[in-house]
C-alpha cells in the first residue's frame, strides 16, 4: 500500500469530506479521490460509499484507518529515530473532562506552541465513559480520564494508562455545618454526577461504610450548580478539595478512608509512537500545570 494515500484515508476518517481533508493537507478534493480510489484498488474491496452529496467509510475503510494509525505512527517514528531534527507535525485530537484540561493540557498546549508550532490540539470536554467510547471508535487520540481510589477504573487491554496527578476530595456542606460523622449525613439528599457513575459509587461506598443507603435526588455535572444546590439547602455532595467553591458552601475533609481523584492520560495500545501524540505526552507526564 501506497502510505501517502493511506493518510488521506486516516485524515478522511478523521476529518470526515474529501474537502477537508484537501485542505488540511494543501491538495485538490480531485486528487484526494483518486488517491482513496487506487488504495482501494491496491486492498481489492471498496473503501468509501456514497452518504448524501459526502461519502463515508465502509466497514472496510474503517478497518483499514484503524490499521493506519499505527502505519503510520510507526513510520513517522522509524524517521524520526533516523532524522532528530525531523519537526512533529499534525493534528492531535484530545477529550477530557474539565479539570484535567486546565490543569494539565492547556500548560502543555502553550509549551507546544513554542517548542512544536506544527501540531494542532483540537480539544473536546467529555466525561471518562464518553471518552472511552470515543477512543474505541478512534474519534480522539489521547483521552484524559479519571477515578477514584474507592472506585477503581476498569482499564482494556486495549488502553495504555499513563498516571498524572491525584487531589483530595471532601464533603461539600454548607458553611454553618461543622465537621460530623459521616452516618451523620443518613437522611440528606445527595448529589451525583449525572455525565459519570464514579463518585456515585464512592458516596456509596463511603454510606455503605457508615451503616446507610445514600438517598440520591439529584444528579448534576458543573460543580457550580452542585454549589447553588447546596447552598440553597437541597443536598451534599463530594467536591475537590481545594477549589473555590461559592460562597456558603464548606468542604469538609474525608479522612477515614480519605477520597482521593487520580487522574490520567489513556491512548489506544501501539499509538504513542506517533510523534504529535508522543510530544503532548511527553509534556504531561513531565507535570506541565500549576
Amino acid at each position: 500500500m501506497d502510505l501517502r494515500r493511506l493518510r488521506l484515508l486516516l485524515e478522511l476518517s478523521r476529518l470526515g469530506s474529501m474537502h477537508e481533508v484537501a485542505s488540511e493537507l494543501v491538495t485538490t478534493t480531485s486528487s484526494v479521490s483518486q488517491g482513496i480510489a487506487a488504495l482501494a484498488r491496491e486492498v481489492g474491496t471498496p473503501l468509501v460509499e456514497p452518504d448524501g452529496r459526502r461519502v463515508r467509510l465502509t466497514p472496510a475503510g474503517r478497518r483499514l484507518a484503524e490499521h493506519a494509525v499505527t502505519i503510520l505512527a510507526a513510520v513517522d517514528a522509524a524517521r524520526l529515530d533516523l532524522d532528530p531534527s525531523a519537526e512533529p507535525a499534525g493534528v492531535l485530537r484530545v477529550a477530557g473532562f474539565a479539570s484535567a484540561i486546565r490543569r494539565s493540557l492547556l500548560p502543555a498546549i502553550d509549551d507546544l506552541a513554542q517548542s512544536h508550532p506544527a501540531i494542532e490540539v483540537r480539544v473536546h470536554e467529555h466525561e471518562p465513559l464518553e471518552v472511552f467510547d470515543l477512543l474505541a471508535r478512534d474519534d480522539i487520540d489521547l483521552a484524559l480520564a479519571y477515578d477514584y481510589n474507592l472506585a477503581p477504573a476498569s482499564w482494556s487491554s486495549d488502553h495504555e494508562v499513563i498516571p498524572l496527578w491525584e487531589a483530595d476530595w471532601g464533603l461539600g456542606v454548607p458553611s454553618d455545618e461543622g465537621r460530623a460523622p459521616f452516618a451523620t449525613y443518613a437522611d440528606r439528599d445527595w448529589i451525583v454526577n449525572s455525565r459519570n457513575t464514579a463518585d456515585e459509587e464512592v458516596v456509596r461506598t463511603l454510606a455503605s461504610m457508615a451503616g446507610f443507603t445514600p438517598r440520591v435526588a439529584h444528579r448534576i455535572d458543573a460543580l457550580e450548580l452542585v454549589d447553588d444546590l447546596i447552598v440553597a439547602g437541597r443536598g451534599v455532595a463530594l467536591l475537590p478539595r481545594g477549589r473555590a467553591s461559592r460562597r456558603g458552601v464548606k468542604v469538609l475533609p474525608l479522612t477515614d478512608p480519605r477520597v482521593r481523584l487520580r487522574a490520567y492520560a489513556v491512548t489506544r495500545r501501539g499509538r504513542r509512537a506517533w510523534p504529535p501524540l508522543r510530544a503532548v505526552l511527553d509534556r504531561l507526564a513531565h507535570g506541565h500545570r500549576p
